[in-house]
């Protein structure tokens, strides 16, 4: 995280001599400087060497104080992190010189309030790394080590060479030592394979998806331990507490007039009298809530050509309190697919007892890297349905659409399955199998769950494809005979000019640069958007960037540091530890790429810059648990013209009007610019209980014989893979538990303040739903904290109540019910405390573990043009947004440069607009308002009304 490193040295050298110069002698101020000066004088947190006695993003009293004055204190004894309380982390009114604390002057305080959260978001970081990662395949090694190597840094794994039945087996080594090369390392293979060159299957198509929680305590329902019996007292089953019954009292949209909403169906003919009422956030728009879905199918999913098992299970219904609120008792989906059901087995290390993985596995279907297979393919099958451009093979095959005439719409559309007759041939039909539900919708490699977003992003990036390889066109035209970066592996010596750059590795190119190209967009512009406030803003920055951007000698210094020492030590702490926080430094992308000598004829340079911190790199199934973001979408979708006036809703469109093949014939009726308008203007809805959209709760599936409550299904899912129960979760990845369903009631709101009094009504519905028990202060029910205060005892099902107290059950409640229940969060944060704790670790995996951000962030993969285009944001140079954005000077974004390259139409749109996915006609303040205000020019959208 930026500036955590440098902070500290600061403050630890000269923060005596500083903070002196500003002693005043006011009380309030005395006691402020008095705590600076102890923090300095003790030092700085040590990284716990056992997971009991984690950091939990709790400080003491005289850290708080130095940090954040008398408000940081005060929230202390809640469960949740302190950082968010620190000066300047919040809106205006966070910065010191607003509030009424002297002792030091205004701007110092605010510097120590950012920097002390970056630095407990570091610690959290590294704390993550250090007791979080529980590979199912490899867990023994990593616990044991092998051949005197410590597992946290073993760089390569038995389980990850490529089996005998693979058709690169020989290419890569055989039965002999494998490591990748040749064709296989030049650009991202379609499988995934060889990304790490010796860890040749690592992140490919069919990999167990890993965990982020102890393999003891999964499937907590079949209570295999002492610790979940007496956590959870045969409470817990696959249908109990009742799916249904949770999405009905604590998931559905509340409706003043239901019948304008018609259960999230809408009016006939979309009618702009349709009325979906939902919760929404001020400051993220449904471009963002369409984003994520396209990027989870980027990187993982459960089901095999878009369907699980043919096996079919209830979805609840089986009380009457649920069957009165309108569920349904017939209501079936299909099973989960499992990839692996006996027993895990176990092995002992220095006494203890582990298991070698989860009870349950299931499998990754597509790659785990960010590598856009959604668009170009993930399997052989999935490369089938990918269409390139039959007049340039380096072009994916994009198409005009009659009735279209904005200047975007001549990069053209993507074009439509084709359908087969029986008994074709490959040859005849390559765009096969195409389930039946595919049929009509645009030709994608992932076309499962087909939505208008879907179909918005997937246009929008294979126009981006198609603008990058004319681009490089022209550039060859310009300079035929120049050096285009590339090498080819197998003749790494020859010059590659861009006249002789072949049209497959020109696809292959644009392939990496957009892929970059996204990655970026969703690491400093989604991100920071959805996480609005200055220390996520700097540390997502940092995580891409570096904290010495602008000092390349420096960042140079720090990453040679990072790959060439801190990578190759056998020490656990300078592996891990230390590696975090200097490649934070220097910036996860490009990580061992300016190594002296850097030659693609050398493994070891290839390979240099990633660090798999002794586990090999997939998703983990928590990480696809608290993605589950449905309450982002509206039911209605206000409509707007480009090409008239932008701030009138036109028509309100049904979200589930636009599934499967309806969202292919919803973009060729509006075209893909006024999508972007409408979408990019309106609100997406809040991640908060009682805001799932209505339409899932009824949604029809043909291959069904009822409708289906997606909302009922996602908690199903998380039981079926053996998600833990919120608390547990919790306490698993380092953040403190609840002790009460009252803990969900933010503590900040007044007495009588409208939304804590729905927030408490929410807590009795989750007590009537989940219950209550007496409780036995001899059960301990978890190893992964100790209860508070001083003494140091094991948490009890007490929770620190009485003995015999009638306790809630909070230990029940499902993940997804208690990190959607949290409403004390960060200013800014779309999503929750809980959430954002799994994010910490996969964000920065995800880059760290994948060469082509790392050492192979380089000219001969990406071409010198191409990795200009990403690092610039686009050809010919970097360019400057004027005047400042919360207190930064800003380049015109990256995913702002795409829209205008590929729907220029939207010019006068986009001119104000900083962050795409900020709502565009949104006023962004002064420092990180999340005031619902218009901009100049948009006073008489209709939105600002609402």
């Amino acid at each position: 995280m930026k500036k955590s490193v440098v902070i500290a040295a600061v403050v630890g050298v000269v923060g005596l001599a500083l903070l002196g110069r500003y002693f005043l002698v006011t009380e309030e101020g005395s006691a402020v400087a008095t705590d600076c000066t102890k923090l300095v004088k003790e030092g700085f947190l040590r990284v716990a060497s056992e997971r009991q006695h984690r950091f939990l993003g709790k400080v003491e009293e005289q850290t708080a104080n130095c940090r954040g004055g008398a408000r940081a204190v005060e929230f202390r004894d809640t469960p949740w992190v302190d950082w968010s309380n620190y000066w300047g982390t919040g809106d205006l009114s966070s910065k010191a010189d607003k509030v009424s604390v002297t002792g030091l002057p205004e701007k110092l305080r605010n510097e120590m309030g950012l920097q002390g959260a970056l630095m407990d978001l570091e610690y959290q970081r590294i704390e993550l790394i250090h007791f979080n990662l529980f590979d199912n395949s490899t867990y023994e090694d990593y616990v044991k080590g092998r051949d005197g190597v410590a597992g946290p840094v073993l760089k390569t794994w038995p389980e990850m060479r490529l089996p005998a039945d693979h058709r690169d087996f020989a290419a890569v080594g055989g039965a002999g030592e494998q490591v990748c090369n040749g064709k296989l390392i030049r650009g991202r293979t379609l499988s995934g394979i060889c990304n790490d060159i010796k860890n040749p299957a690592m992140g490919s198509s069919g990999q167990v998806f890993a965990r982020n929680t102890q393999f003891e305590e999964t499937f907590p329902d079949l209570e295999e331990t002492e610790l979940t019996k007496n956590r959870h007292g045969g409470r817990l089953a696959l249908l109990k507490p009742d799916p249904q019954l949770i999405s009905r009292r604590l998931f559905t949209r509340m409706q003043a007039e239901p019948a304008k909403c018609n259960a999230g169906f809408g009016l006939a003919d979309g009618s702009a009298q349709a009325s979906c009422e939902y919760r929404k956030a001020p400051f993220f728009n449904v471009l963002a809530a369409f984003w994520i879905q396209f990027m989870t199918h980027d990187w993982f999913s459960h089901l095999d050509e878009g369907r699980n098992s043919p096996e079919l299970i209830d979805v609840g219904c089986d009380s009457q309190s649920a069957r009165s609120m309108g569920c349904r008792p017939d209501e079936v989906m299909e099973k989960s697919l499992v990839a692996d059901t006996e027993p895990p087995g176990s092995f002992e290390h220095n006494g203890k007892s582990y298991r070698k993985r989860a009870r349950k596995t299931t499998r990754n279907g597509v790659t785990a890297w960010w590598d856009l297979s959604q668009i170009y393919g993930y399997d052989d099958v999935s490369a089938r349905r990918v269409r390139r451009d039959p007049k340039d093979a380096a072009k994916l095959e994009m198409n005009q659409v009659d009735g279209l005439n904005g200047d975007g719409d001549l990069f053209g559309y993507l074009p439509g399955f084709k359908t087969c007759s029986a008994g074709a041939s490959p040859e005849e039909c390559q765009n096969a199998p195409v389930n039946p539900e595919w049929r009509g919708q645009e030709s994608a490699a992932f076309p499962d769950n087909w939505s208008i977003g879907l179909s918005f992003y997937h246009n929008l990036f294979s126009r981006e494809h198609n603008v990058f390889v004319d681009e490089f066109h022209r550039q060859a035209a310009r300079t035929p005979t120049a050096d285009s970066g590339l090498r080819n592996p197998d003749a790494p010596n020859r010059v590659i000019a861009y006249q002789d750059v072949t049209k497959e590795e020109l696809y292959q190119v644009a392939r990496l640069v957009v892929s970059a190209e996204v990655a970026k967009i969703h690491t400093i512009e989604w991100t920071t958007q959805l996480l609005y406030d200055e220390p996520l803003y700097t540390g997502m920055n940092a995580n891409w960037h570096g904290v010495f951007a602008d000092q390349k000698a420096l960042k140079s210094i720090l990453g040679k540091i990072a790959v060439q020492r801190l990578g190759t030590s056998d020490k656990e702490k300078k592996a891990s530890d230390y590696y975090s926080v200097f490649a934070g430094g220097a910036g996860i992308v490009g990580l061992g790429s300016n190594i002296r000598g850097w030659t693609i004829e050398n493994p070891d340079h290839v390979n240099a810059g990633m660090n798999h911190f002794g586990s090999p790199f997939n998703f983990p199934e928590d990480f696809v648990s608290v993605y589950r973001l449905h309450p982002l979408v509206p039911d209605l979708i206000e409509m707007r013209n480009w090409d008239d006036d932008p701030n009138a809703i036109t028509a309100k469109t049904p979200v589930v009007e636009t599934f499967r093949h309806k969202a292919t014939a919803a973009m060729h009726s509006a075209g893909l610019a006024n999508w972007a308008l409408s979408m990019g203007r309106q609100r997406l809805g809040l991640l908060s209980l009682q805001n799932h959209p209505m339409f899932l709760q009824n949604l029809k599936i043909e291959r069904l014989p009822e409708r289906l409550d997606v909302a009922a299904l996602d908690i199903i899912r998380d039981r079926e893979r053996g998600i833990p129960r919120f608390n547990e979760f919790r306490r698993q990845i380092g953040l403190k538990q609840l002790t009460s369903f009252d803990d969900f009631v933010n503590g900040k709101l007044s007495e009588d303040d409208p939304e804590r009094s729905r927030q408490q009504g929410l807590a009795a519905a989750m007590r009537e739903i989940y219950g209550q028990h007496r409780c036995d202060d001899t059960k301990v029910i978890s190893r992964a904290q100790l209860s508070d205060g001083s003494t140091g005892q094991p948490i009890t099902d007490c929770l620190g109540f009485p003995n015999g107290s009638n306790v809630d059950n909070v230990e029940d409640i499902d993940l997804l019910v208690g990190w959607l229940g949290e409403t004390t969060r960060p200013h800014g944060y779309a999503i929750s405390e809980t959430q954002f704790h799994v994010f910490i670790i996969n964000a920065s995996r995800r880059l760290f573990s994948d060469r082509f951000f790392t050492s192979s962030y380089r000219p001969e993969f990406y071409s010198t043009f191409g990795l200009a285009w990403v690092n610039d944001n686009g050809p010919n140079g970097k360019v400057m947004e004027k005047g400042q954005s919360n207190g930064h000077e800003e380049e015109v974004s990256l995913m702002k440069r795409v829209l205008l390259r590929t729907m220029p139409e939207l010019s006068a749109e986009l001119e104000p607009v900083i962050n795409v996915f900020d709502p565009w006609a949104r006023d962004r303040g002064e420092y990180y308002s999340v005031d619902w205000t218009p901009r100049e020019g948009a006073e008489s959208d209709a939105a600002f009304a609402q």
